[in-house]
């Protein structure tokens, strides 16, 4: 079939589809253990966070060698509670990338602080320590970095310049789980918040989790994500005794539940599976796609400093090589039923972000090229080798039928 596919017409030209049916991006591998999990918790009558949520942070803690770990309702929950608990607010400033998903930008203007956006580094498309150097200011709290598709930042420089000013690095980790830095896991050793989202790596459907070492911020973050109470209703009615809570903060509704601990726990049990076949249909990637003019990969390092989390499989499109720019690209695939996506349209070029943080033309060069290049290709442990051979089969078809 693929190499029907190599010589026939593209779906969008009028040709055979490569699949039948949508190949969705990023589908969750969720099997009866899941469902039996998630079962058992109902039945339990308790559902909220409780017992099931502990076991989640106690063994995520252990997995990336943190000292504390906190569960929250998404990654973009937990970076907004981890700046409130910093006191980030009106008057600083949090340096970030505007390669990464809205929901990074969006947790710092919540706190009233000022986004300031740095270049991304033009191969690894993370972003760039000489050009943080140069954002930084007195007004500086934080630098936000984001560990794009997977690829671990240069943590070293990062924490380096922001002990210089006295500021924190949080990583947004979102793409990160199974992914190591400096030979240990991503998220030990400092602040990182992790997403469980549909697509992720592990997955309880919607989910985050902030991991830590300092155990007072800890302690200020399990009260802070459940309306600022002093004990949460887990605490509360599993005993006889009269317990009341008392707000000791203006809090947010950031919990995760037990309903969705019950299925991450299961998911830890199968990550290390998950990343040996994520690395293994990247590495068919790599293979098929191989010489195909215009398309480069993003670097995969895999040695004893680094891994990367092959959260996603991303190629930029160089369209006068490859014969199609990057939207186009996007269409033909489409039409070949592939569910191809984009990470990320810069968010300094939504509407919003282009009204109230207007970016001088050429200030990030990297970013807004690469925004216009960058293609991610499905992936998920769902796929097989074959279905990543198509895929690719799909790509080749329309670069020959559209070739220069």
């Amino acid at each position: 079939m693929s190499e029907r596919l190599l010589h026939g017409a593209p779906a969008i030209a009028g040709g055979e589809p490569a699949f039948a049916e949508l190949l969705v991006f990023g589908k969750p591998a969720l099997g009866d253990a899941e469902v039996a999990a998630v079962a058992d918790v109902i039945r339990s009558g308790w559902i909220g966070q409780g017992e099931q949520c502990r076991r989640f942070e106690s063994r995520f803690a252990e997995l990336v060698g943190a000292r504390h770990a906190v569960s929250v309702s998404s990654c973009t929950a937990g970076l907004h509670l981890v700046l409130a608990a910093l006191g980030v607010g009106p008057g600083d400033e949090v340096v970030t990338t505007s390669l990464t998903f809205v929901a990074t930008v969006n947790a710092i203007v919540h706190t009233g602080a000022t986004p300031v956006f740095a270049d991304v580094d033009a191969e690894t498309l993370n972003i760039d320590p000489e050009q943080v150097e140069r954002k930084l200011s007195e007004r500086t709290r934080v630098i936000l970095p984001v560990h794009f598709g997977g690829l671990p930042c240069d943590l070293t420089a990062l924490r380096r310049l922001a002990a210089a000013r006295g500021a924190v690095v949080v990583e947004d980790a979102a793409h990160a789980i199974g992914a190591a830095y400096g030979g240990a896991p991503v998220g030990g050793g400092g602040i990182a918040c992790f997403s469980f989202y549909a697509t992720k790596n592990i997955t309880t459907a919607e989910g985050g989790m902030i991991t830590l070492e300092d155990a007072d911020l800890a302690q200020r973050l399990e009260i802070l994500r459940l309306h600022g109470l002093s004990r949460d209703a887990w605490e509360r009615f599993r005993t006889k005794e009269v317990v009341y809570s008392d707000a000791i903060a203006p809090g947010f509704k950031y919990n995760l539940t037990d309903l969705q601990a019950a299925m991450g726990l299961v998911q830890l049990d199968r990550l290390d599976e998950f990343m040996v076949a994520r690395r293994r249909l990247c590495d068919v990637y790599d293979r098929e796609l191989a010489g195909v003019p215009g398309l480069r990969a993003q670097p995969r390092p895999w040695n004893d400093d680094t891994r990367h989390g092959h959260h996603l499989y991303i190629v930029e499109v160089d369209p006068d090589a490859f014969g199609m720019d990057r939207e186009d690209l996007l269409i033909g695939l489409r039409e070949e039923n592939i569910g191809a996506g984009v990470h990320y349209r810069a968010v300094h070029l939504h509407p919003y972000y282009r009204a109230t943080m207007p970016i001088a033309a050429g200030e990030l060069p990297h970013t807004e090229r690469l925004s216009q290049r960058v293609l991610s290709l499905p992936l998920s442990t769902t796929m097989s080798d074959d279905d990543v051979c198509l895929v690719a089969a799909a790509v080749r078809r329309l670069h020959e039928h559209h070739a220069p």
